[in-house]
């Protein structure tokens, strides 16, 4: 065979794996983090990943760099399965045992806390990719010491403030309702979502401060945002893309919990985040602007269909390619 038709027929072959290893690979949707009571990692986010405001948030990223943040919507667990407490260890609650997230661990008194009062309360869980599953929120006993590591003996697990099933997303929220108990001073709710279409959990902390009044301590202002806007997304949606590529390709029904990620410090030429959203939540669609992956809710579809597109290409191309190389050995017979 001529060396071109050689050449060809190995381009073509060569294409096919390409193609279908894109087939495979459409990036997994990011999901979501407590809203109100604003989650830490939230809080931390609404900020400004590069210079956050609060004294507690910068320690968060000087131990675990800005990423941490960017991927506010991802601390999860692949496989949980409601194993929380076996795969979770005492001191790293809020990080899920993520080596990305470890600065959300730090124990300390002056995380930024959201001012409530016992009593009912409305919950708005920040949702970037509905699910089935279940939410169940629990709150740090009475006497709890922040400035100690969480462990899971402080929390009143018999007793969850709020257990929802399935509710609905609305606005980019789930919204559900529970009841928080008689406390004093600063306490932690720990919300864990459970899905039930798989063994993936998600996991956040926030920092409450009871008697009406938001504090964060001598050192932090009270809490600044209660949810990332639609456009903090947006700009985290970019930096995730360009600074954490690939992560969130994994299957989460079948991954562990993620790698933790390289750390990325603030530069000096790097432009600041968006500016800090006011004091309640801000809806964005449920399917639009999806931090972690940089696509929205079409975006496995695009890359599918596209990958399907180059296949059959490399497909016909290869049975042109041979359909020439068979025409030419008969014409030199």
């Amino acid at each position: 065979m001529p060396a071109r038709r050689t050449a060809a027929v190995v381009t073509a072959l060569g294409g096919l794996p390409l193609a279908l290893t894109a087939l495979t690979a459409a990036p997994a949707a990011a999901h979501g983090s407590m809203g109100d009571p604003v989650s830490r990692v939230s809080q931390c986010y609404a900020e400004g990943p590069e210079s956050p405001k609060s004294a507690a948030c910068k320690a968060a990223v000087a131990a675990g760099g800005t990423q941490a943040l960017y991927d506010w919507n991802g601390i999860r667990i692949g496989d949980a399965g409601g194993r929380h407490r076996q795969l979770i260890p005492d001191g790293k609650l809020c990080s899920a045992n993520n080596a990305e997230f470890k600065g959300l661990d730090l124990p300390r008194r002056d995380w930024p806390a959201t001012g409530v009062r016992s009593g009912s309360h409305t919950f708005k869980y920040r949702v970037t990719a509905p699910h089935k599953g279940t939410f169940k929120v629990y709150i740090t006993k009475p006497g709890y010491n922040p400035a100690k590591p969480l462990a899971w003996k402080d929390l009143d697990l018999a007793k969850p403030v709020a257990t929802s099933t399935d509710p609905a997303a609305t606005g980019g929220f789930y919204t559900f309702s529970g009841k928080l108990p008689q406390r004093s001073g600063k306490h932690v709710l720990y919300a864990v979502w459970q899905r039930s279409d798989s063994p993936e959990a998600f996991y956040s902390c926030s920092d409450v401060s009871f008697g009406g009044a938001a504090t964060g301590g001598a050192a932090a202002p009270a809490p600044s945002a209660s949810a990332p806007s639609e456009k903090q997304i947006k700009d985290g949606n970019a930096k995730s893309t360009i600074e954490h590529h690939g992560h969130g390709d994994d299957d989460p029904a079948t991954s562990a919990a993620p790698a933790a990620a390289p750390k990325k410090q603030a530069a000096p030429d790097r432009p600041k985040a968006a500016a800090p959203a006011p004091n309640r939540p801000k809806a964005a669609g449920a399917t639009e602007n999806l931090a972690e992956t940089g696509g929205d809710g079409a975006t496995p579809y695009v890359a599918i269909g596209g990958a399907a597109a180059l296949a059959l290409g490399a497909s016909a191309l290869f049975l042109s390619a041979r359909r020439r190389a068979v025409s030419g050995g008969r014409h030199g017979r």
